[in-house]
């Protein structure tokens, strides 16, 4: 696989859960993938996803997963912001699947006819983090004053998420910088280029000590649905090997550990 992944004990489970997959499909999972059925053990070729920056560790682990029960599938990864992939997808980048951050982003993809039936996932939430020890001492959304915010442009899901944090919270953010990843955001407060950020839940959990998360009201009302589907001029039975797994056991395994909730 082309990018560098963490393996560890879970791995182990995930192989030998996938292993057990013949192609017809899952029925855990967000109700399951209709195009499992043209999955195979069989299956061979390079399988390329396209996936949402917050999901990196999570595909990493399915991709090493897919590829140890199924030796001749190589699994080539690119994470970028969800707006960033979708134009990559309708610009006719090769691909097979599409996982994106939010609904709305892979409603443009699918509006245009580049992806095939999407189907959600997992779900995350914003989180405002401060690198360890809070240095400029904030306490909250409205307690930014004299403090450099960083988030994700209005256009990539995760600064849409951070907006509606906002106006639920009843305050404006005035950010310093608009990132086009969330795992962009998060590399600025770990790095203490920002005194916060938002990112989402799952981001916080992955940086552990590196960040304190800061108490927002009604942060966990604020949702974003991550779809995946198979890219129209993909190889289907390829796609369909990545949906079965994302959609199985497996997906739901390595997303609940990871800290997405489960739809």
């Amino acid at each position: 696989m082309r990018v560098q992944r963490r393996v560890g004990a879970l791995l182990a489970a995930v192989a030998a859960t996938l292993a057990g997959c013949t192609g017809g499909g899952s029925d855990e999972g967000a109700g399951g993938s209709s195009a499992g059925a043209q999955g195979s053990t069989e299956a061979d070729g390079e399988l390329v996803v396209l996936a949402a920056a917050s999901l990196s560790e999570v595909v990493e682990e399915l991709a090493a997963a897919v590829e140890a029960t199924h030796p001749s599938v190589e699994v080539t990864l690119s994470f970028g912001g969800s707006a960033d992939l979708v134009a990559q997808v309708l610009a006719g980048a090769p691909a097979d699947v599409l996982m994106t951050a939010d609904e709305t982003t892979m409603a443009r993809a699918e509006h245009d006819g580049a992806v095939a039936a999407p189907v959600v996932v997992a779900e995350n939430s914003p989180v405002l983090v401060v690198p360890a020890g809070n240095p400029a001492g904030v306490t909250g959304l409205d307690d930014l004053d004299g403090a450099a915010l960083v988030v994700c442009a209005p256009q990539v899901p995760c600064g849409a998420a951070a907006a509606e944090l906002a106006r639920r919270d009843g305050v404006t953010l005035a950010p310093v910088s608009e990132e086009s990843a969330v795992t962009d955001v998060l590399g600025k407060v770990t790095s203490g280029q920002a005194d916060a950020g938002v990112v989402y839940a799952t981001d916080a959990r992955r940086a552990g000590g590196a960040v304190e998360v800061v108490d927002v009201p009604g942060s966990t009302d604020v949702l974003n649905r991550y779809p995946a589907a198979a890219v129209t001029g993909g190889d289907p039975e390829l796609a369909a090997l990545w949906l079965d797994a994302v959609t199985g056991a497996p997906g739901r395994t390595v997303l609940a550990d990871a800290g997405f909730t489960l739809p």
